[in-house]
């Protein structure tokens, strides 16, 4: 058998088959028909698939000859041309989408889709993560159980947190005030405060501190030399005139208003002593209470360690912060500089002592016809606006103990980001920056400055430095930090109207350690006299000083001495050694 290559017809007048071909016998001697399609091609084409035998015909009821002409259509969708040009600019790549972290939790786990096979590692660790939060969140209800909750408040602490005062068997509760009633009260006081009388002298402030920036820091020194008092209300001789002369009805000074207009920012307990005397309230703080340390970390979120040997314990950074802030206010002032002097002297200084410089100014504010209040309020340093006029200004400063509790590093986040940096403190010590804001408010101070001292070291406690100085208005303070005045004053007046109702005596206002409430005892009047005084030991354990009756004591040792020698007679060698050893 012969194999018949057949005739290719030639075109003279171009490229491609003529346009009126013959019908030789083609490969195979097969004659062609006029149902082969053709497509017509250009010299710059490229030649793709000749015939394309993979083409799926469109359903299977199709006739035979349309599927068998499909092969050879190079007209439909499926370009071959443009597949062969795909084809020779084929590379691999990865089509799949990045995985994506969801920020509220893998909400694509609620779709009923088959998941692809590379997202359920990332739902196997979201699953984890959900399981864990919840578990935090039930150990925190668990800890909390109470009914009550407000913004900042740590519910951990409750267990374990102790009242500022040790309540009495014998006190009796009168008052239980939620804080949640305190937040509703309002009470504008339409007059302006009065000025009775000032006392003391300040110094000017140091302005070259407005420019202390971390890399310029200043060591903070010390001064023990100078004296702070810390008075409370009843012991101030400036107020008993002013109460014997009938000038008020309320009596206080401007660190215990302070306290009770920022009542519902507090976490840790506090208390207040109120005395009735006649038509008269006079409220007190104790020695060595709560209200004479400053807090730190007051309202964040992590607690403190309670133990007092930790230099991060609350109370070692409460002691620490105290003497930071006194130190802070007589390093700012100019040195050796002129005093601006008032009305009257320190009131609480003597002679032979050098008084820290503070301006005591009492302040009276009418609440109605028949209340009116006289708080004695400090200012510690004299300054003059750029016109030249006299300002007062508060000084206080916030400390840094330790960034990693904190969070933000003052020495690297001050100089660029101080917007962040007082927002950790607001959060942290909203109660102590609120109580600042009111003692400025009441003093009448132009500006308030806020010093960021931080310890040169995480671990020593003792040695600081300054590192920026901030100054600001008390109002615009207040505004920033939503200290509203009307509901600070209507805090105060609610509780003097409930305290005016009491008979006279004594009673303890106490913020209650565990609940967002603040509670009133009755306590008897000799409460909180003898809290510091020792009870004598009995005279016959007394030790008798070496310098009173020196010559009674030789007699009684020379008694002594013969008892032992005349027992020595008696028992030989041994009480001669006895009676050398009692002699000497």
């Amino acid at each position: 058998m012969v194999f018949d290559v057949g005739v290719v017809p030639f075109n003279p007048d171009g490229w491609g088959p003529p346009e009126n071909p013959s019908a030789p016998p083609l490969l195979g001697g097969a004659v062609a028909t006029a149902s082969i399609p053709f497509a017509p091609f250009s010299r710059s084409d490229k030649l793709g698939r000749i015939a394309d035998w993979t083409r799926n015909p469109g359903h299977p009821g199709a006739h035979a000859a349309a599927s068998r002409d499909s092969i050879f259509d190079f007209t439909s969708t499926d370009d071959s041309l443009a597949a062969a040009a795909e084809d020779s600019s084929f590379s691999l790549v990865d089509a799949k989408p990045p995985p994506r972290h969801p920020r509220f939790g893998p909400k694509w786990r609620f779709n009923q889709r088959p998941q692809l096979p590379q997202r359920r590692d990332e739902e196997v660790e979201a699953k984890r993560r959900e399981a864990e939060k919840e578990r935090a969140r039930r150990e925190r209800h668990y800890q909390n159980h109470r009914s009550h909750h407000h913004q900042g408040f740590r519910g951990n602490q409750a267990s374990q947190a102790k009242p500022s005062v040790d309540i009495q068997p014998d006190w009796t509760m009168l008052e239980q005030i939620p804080f949640a009633n305190f937040t509703k009260l309002s009470f504008a006081v339409n007059d302006q405060p009065e000025d009775l009388l000032v006392c003391g002298a300040v110094e000017s402030y140091d302005r070259t501190y407005d420019r202390v920036n971390p890399k310029t820091q200043r060591r903070l020194e010390r001064f023990k030399n100078r004296h702070f008092f810390k008075i409370t209300t009843t012991d101030d001789p400036i107020i008993r005139r002013l109460a014997e002369e009938d000038k008020a009805t309320v009596f206080a000074t401007d660190a215990i208003l302070a306290a009770l207009m920022c009542t519902p920012r507090s976490i840790l307990s506090w208390d207040i002593v109120v005395q009735r005397v006649g038509n008269k309230l006079f409220f007190d703080k104790r020695d060595g209470g709560q209200l004479d340390l400053l807090t730190v970390n007051e309202t964040a979120q992590e607690q403190l360690p309670e133990n007092k040997d930790d230099i991060n314990s609350a109370h070692s950074l409460a002691v620490e912060a105290t003497y930071i802030n006194q130190n802070f206010s007589q390093q700012v002032l100019v040195r050796d500089g002129e005093k601006v002097t008032f009305d009257e002297p320190n009131p609480f200084a003597t002679e032979n002592e050098e008084a820290a410089p503070v301006c005591y100014r009492y302040r009276r504010w009418k609440l109605d016809d028949n209340i009116s209040i006289i708080a004695r309020c400090e200012v510690h340093a004299a300054g003059a606006d750029p016109s030249g006029a006299r300002q007062f200004l508060t000084l206080n400063a916030l400390n840094e103990f330790d960034p990693k509790i904190t969070g933000v590093d003052w020495k690297q986040k001050l100089e660029s980001q101080r917007g962040a940096v007082l927002a950790t403190e607001l959060k942290n010590n909203a109660n102590k920056l609120a109580r600042w804001t009111a003692q400025a408010l009441l003093s009448g101070a132009d500006m308030m400055k806020l010093g960021y001292v931080s310890r040169v070291q995480p671990r020593d406690h003792f040695n600081h430095s300054i590192l920026t100085v901030m100054g600001y208005k008390p109002r615009d303070f207040a505004a920033q930090i939503n200290l509203n005045t009307a509901n600070m004053w209507g805090i105060v007046k609610s509780l003097v109207d409930i305290c005016m109702k009491f008979e006279e005596g004594k009673y303890v206002l106490v913020k209650d350690p565990a609940k967002p409430q603040l509670r009133i005892y009755q306590v008897p009047n000799d409460a909180f006299e003898n809290d510091y005084v020792e009870e004598p030991l009995p005279e016959e354990e007394q030790v008798r000083p070496a310098t009173d009756d020196v010559d009674a004591t030789a007699e009684e040792m020379d008694a002594a001495a013969e008892a032992e020698a005349n027992k020595a007679t008696t028992q030989g060698g041994e009480g001669e050694k006895s009676a050398e050893a009692a002699a000497a």
